[in-house]
């Protein structure tokens, strides 16, 4: 393997405790959830068991279930913000370039129904994602139903400084509007709902919503013309002076917006996060954090060019030496321990 994947693993993971519990260990713990996340040949937590007990592995898959309910998701917010911050050190930027962060949520349906009976039928998860850095920040879980306008407030709290905060017009509320334009050193870039009013001023700039609720602002305008579709976008960042950033600009980092979503699509496709295993709300914590924890390992993880460079081709290559080694359990043991 000509990879830098078992100096990650031994710098990230070799801290777990291994005999903190007379079972089911935290590495051990950590290590089946990771397993299940990255190994593409395995589609139920189920099948991954029944290899793990085969070969050796004497844990049963009720422990884990119990232990995925009741143990503190502390370790891998740990591991998770390790990883960020390793991800960030590897990032080149100037202290005046602006840092977009697009931003959204998406919806995981629930199919648990000792959930149902609890009145939830999804979970909703906020995250922005830092383009200079690569890192998702601001995440936020929600249960239940609940409009984008009423929520997401820790995600947009997180836009980094001398950030640009881009979002569709599901965070649009003239309040929250009013709310971002109070911000210090932080941007945004919103678009707004077709049925808020707009009046344009004399400056240029224009009023948003009607009565005592309007809020004053730049707005930039523009069409696709081949969707028909017009695009109206609230912004506090400046057009003119140094710094100044033109409508144009404006229109691209609201294009940007695209890459939150390609960011869902590739945890939803390629690391299991298109549905939950567990049945309770620790657990899917869990899952979600493990997911993001995958997604950093494999931004880290370096290949040989000629295998590809993408999140997809690390993640194959990944798999390929993993089939020698029975599980990514076997692997991350050998790996951190007798590597």
């Amino acid at each position: 393997m000509v990879s830098n994947f078992p100096e990650i693993l031994q710098k990230h993971l070799s801290h777990l405790p291994q005999d903190d519990y007379p079972v089911l260990d935290t590495f051990k713990f950590v290590s089946i959830w990771l397993n299940f996340i990255l190994d593409q040949s395995q589609t139920t937590m189920r099948s991954l068991f029944k290899r793990l007990n085969i070969r050796g592995e004497s844990v049963d898959i009720s422990t884990f279930s119990k232990a995925s309910k009741t143990r503190s998701p502390e370790v891998f917010h740990r591991l998770w913000d390790e990883l960020k911050k390793e991800v960030a050190k590897k990032s080149q930027n100037s202290d005046k370039e602006l840092m977009i962060f697009p931003l959204d949520s998406t919806i995981i349906t629930l199919t648990s129904k000792l959930l149902w009976h609890q009145g939830y039928h999804q979970l909703k998860l906020f995250s922005g994602i830092n383009l200079v850095t690569g890192n998702p920040g601001g995440i936020s879980i929600h249960l239940g139903q609940g409009h984008d306008s009423k929520y997401g407030n820790e995600t947009i709290e997180a836009t980094p400084e001398n950030g640009v905060a881009v979002m569709d017009r599901g965070f649009c509320s003239l309040e929250r509007i009013a709310q971002l334009q109070a911000q210090k050193n932080r941007y945004f870039v919103l678009r707004i709902r077709k049925n808020i009013k707009l009046e344009m001023l004399e400056n240029g700039e224009y009023l948003m919503g009607t009565g005592t609720a309007q809020v004053q602002g730049r707005v930039v305008m523009f069409c696709d013309r081949e969707e028909k579709t017009e695009f109206r976008l609230v912004t506090n960042l400046p057009e003119t002076g140094e710094g100044g950033i033109s409508n144009e600009e404006i229109g691209e980092f609201y294009r940007l917006r695209w890459q939150i979503e390609l960011l869902w699509k590739f945890l939803k496709m390629h690391l299991k996060l298109d549905k939950f295993i567990t049945k309770n709300v620790n657990g899917m914590e869990i899952q979600i954090y493990c997911c993001l924890i995958g997604y950093l390992i494999l931004k880290l993880v370096k290949i040989n060019q000629e295998w590809g460079s993408s999140l997809l081709d690390k993640l194959r290559y990944l798999q390929a030496f993993m089939c020698e080694k029975i599980s990514y359990v076997h692997w991350f043991r050998e790996l951190v321990f007798h590597h």
